[in-house]
């Protein structure tokens, strides 16, 4: 059974910075694209990044030079390193693969 579990989130003021984690199980972790999408409530879901089993890497311009999105294959976990935060940064953070998705964390910016 395929599982992703987010840890991480929580309340942060404006230009904080928080680090999520994603962490994968029941499938080949390495050989997988790895990405981070988010949702406002009421809206749909958007992405924000994506790191490919090879390591290269691609960013939502909103978050460009402020998200750092990485992975460690021996731990089967997905880090999102993110600085900078702005209150628009503010909604539920996803890890997605494959067409697997986890329960998210939810990522609050706000003074």
């Amino acid at each position: 059974e395929v599982q992703l579990v987010e840890s991480g989130g929580g309340l942060v003021q404006p230009g904080g910075s928080l680090r999520l984690s994603c962490t994968g199980s029941g499938f080949a972790f390495r050989s997988y694209d790895m990405s981070w999408v988010r949702q406002v409530p009421g809206k749909g879901l958007e992405w924000v990044s994506t790191i490919a089993s090879a390591g290269d890497t691609s960013y939502v311009d909103s978050v460009k030079g402020r998200f750092t999105i990485s992975r460690d294959n021996a731990k089967n976990t997905l880090y999102l390193q993110m600085n900078s935060l702005k209150p628009e940064d503010t909604a539920v953070y996803y890890c997605q693969s494959s067409g697997f998705r986890g329960r998210g964390t939810q990522v609050t910016v706000s003074s």
